[in-house]
């Protein structure tokens, strides 16, 4: 258990931890990092860039996490990536796009071409485009079968509303002989001798 915690104290995932009185930045690299700080709209990025400000400035790491309620580890982290690479933009956080859109121009002109016309157009034997028509028919012709909320999320960002079909009836062409206006007739179902039920 010691072990485990002198490793943690080393930092993540066995990175030497920064000496904060060592943690030192030229003033370039302090122009640098407060101008990140004035322009981002990231509310991450401000916070790492804070942190390492705050370090070079000789705040405690343990003072730093307290106040920014993160994790003392978080913040040697950021320490370690911004002492390593020397530029801000070490402090922006990259995941979630490291793989490409499966949305090529093909693959979005074929969903744009497919919505045009009714699937039965198609060969398909239905009249309205339902998700898992959509992505056989994308997996068919464009050689990619997108997941259910990718294919929505492609749908509205072209500005497609999703809606369920309603069956719709056609019009009663009796309809007027039963409206209108005629005249009523006074007696009631019991004058003429018929069974009102109550």
């Amino acid at each position: 258990m010691l072990n485990v915690y002198n490793r943690l104290q080393a930092g993540i995932l066995g990175r030497p931890r920064p000496a904060m009185r060592d943690f030192l930045l030229t003033a370039t690299q302090r122009r640098q990092l407060e101008r990140q700080l004035r322009e981002t709209a990231d509310a991450g990025v401000f916070r790492r860039t804070l942190a390492v400000l705050e370090a070079a400035n000789g705040r405690p790491v343990a003072e730093i996490a307290r106040l920014l309620r993160i994790s003392r580890p978080s913040v040697y982290q950021w320490l370690h990536a911004y002492s390593c690479a020397g530029d801000p933009k070490s402090l922006i956080d990259h995941r979630g796009g490291n793989h490409p859109t499966l949305w090529t121009p093909e693959l979005r002109a074929l969903l744009t071409a497919s919505m045009a016309q009714p699937p039965d157009t198609w060969g398909y034997p239905a009249v309205e485009w339902t998700v898992p028509l959509l992505q056989e028919h994308l997996s068919r012709y464009g050689g990619v079968r997108p997941s259910e909320n990718a294919l929505l999320q492609e749908l509205d960002r072209q500005e497609y509303s999703w809606k369920r079909p309603r069956r719709q009836l056609a019009p009663d062409p009796d309809l007027e002989k039963k409206t209108s206006a005629s005249c009523p007739n006074p007696r009631s179902g019991t004058d003429l001798g018929q069974a009102v039920r109550g």
